[in-house]
């Protein structure tokens, strides 16, 4: 099973390729469709199909028992049954036998190790399964997302908070933690009842964890150094810029349904904030899954910038009502997300060591 690491991890790329052109499919860009209703899917294709599979192999080849890679391959299996439009809810049904998998993992991860940083990845893992088995009944996206965001916020905390073990964080930065998450949970719970409430609630919790992360995360030494840890820092301390801005837009308009503030809110959890995490781990993640050095190199700055200068403009597009300005904002969305993966390719498989190193 182990040797389905690299084909899982090319097939989640292809995925999240697919879930670019979906984006711009439905920010209007008047290009081939490929299939019917292909813009419908696009936040399922990239928070489940990519950011999901993503998620569940790392933590498959981390552990290395050849039973966890199931949940990867079922949720990318599921998200290409969802691109090619068969199966009816064979698609969803195996992204949430994905996410089924991954929360099984945390069950082994925990009895292992039973930590705070662990249990509350593993709570990221079941809120994704519990968003998918709404989805799965029949709820719309907009009414579980948040339980998607929480997955993916709740895993990289987590991450976050494991690493703070470095710096022997004050015993106040551990309560203060849980409260944080506390208001993430309840708000994303009362979200099913009471929309309005939940969202303010779940936005309030964002806020306060991005002032977390702005205290207590080591990337603000970090980011005095040079080279790679230097970079790393700077792409968290962006992410969490947005994660409080995500928190801000939520607190003052409440709950979304649709429409501009709906896509500024939630490109500010998932683009700026998830995949500036992505960008700043990938020199440790992408590595631990193909099993090869990962070469640092200045230009990752450029993408680093591209990401969130054309969120900038969608963002600002968005709630300035400028159509044109969020069209551009969100087409440089995706081609810094392509730059970055070419950027990862090339650092990873071309770019040779330094002679005498």
């Amino acid at each position: 099973m182990s040797r389905l690491r690299i084909p899982l991890l090319g097939l989640s790329i292809a995925i999240l390729l697919l879930a670019i052109w979906a984006g711009w499919l439905r920010l209007g860009w008047p290009w081939p469709t490929l299939r019917p209703n292909l813009a419908l899917i696009h936040g399922p294709l990239m928070v489940s199909g990519f950011l999901g599979t993503l998620v569940s192999l790392e933590r498959a080849v981390a552990l290395g028992t050849r039973w966890m890679y199931l949940g990867p391959f079922a949720s990318a299996a599921g998200g290409v049954l969802l691109i090619a439009g068969v199966g009816g809810d064979l698609g969803p049904l195996l992204i949430t036998l994905g996410s089924l998998g991954l929360a099984a993992i945390f069950v082994v991860i925990v009895r292992r190790h039973a930590a705070s940083y662990t249990i509350i990845m593993g709570i990221g893992a079941v809120a994704w399964l519990a968003g998918n088995l709404l989805w799965l009944s029949g709820w719309l996206v907009a009414q579980i997302v948040l339980w998607w965001a929480a997955f993916l916020i709740l895993t990289i905390a987590g991450e976050r908070l494991e690493l703070g073990r470095i710096q022997r964080l004050p015993p106040q930065a551990g309560q203060i933690f849980v409260g944080v998450i506390s208001l993430l949970l309840v708000g994303m719970l009362a979200s099913l009842f009471w929309r309005d409430f939940g969202a303010r609630l779940f936005s309030l919790g964002m806020l306060a964890l991005a002032g977390w992360f702005f205290l207590y995360d080591i990337a603000r030494r970090t980011v005095r150094k040079a080279g790679l840890p230097r970079y790393i820092a700077t792409c968290l301390l962006a992410g969490y810029a947005w994660l409080a801005f995500a928190g801000l837009l939520g607190l003052v308009y409440g709950s979304f349904a649709a429409g501009l503030r709906y896509d500024a809110f939630l490109h500010a959890i998932f683009l700026g904030f998830v995949f500036s995490m992505i960008f700043g781990h990938a020199p440790v993640i992408f590595p631990a899954i193909v099993g090869r050095p990962y070469r640092f190199h200045p230009m990752l700055y450029a993408n680093l910038t591209l990401l969130h200068a054309s969120l900038l403009m969608r963002v600002t597009g968005d709630l300035a009502g400028l159509a044109q300005l969020r069209l551009w904002g969100g087409l440089l969305n995706g081609v810094a997300l392509l730059l970055f993966l070419i950027s990862t390719l090339v650092l990873i498989f071309i770019v040779k060591e330094p002679r005498g190193t």
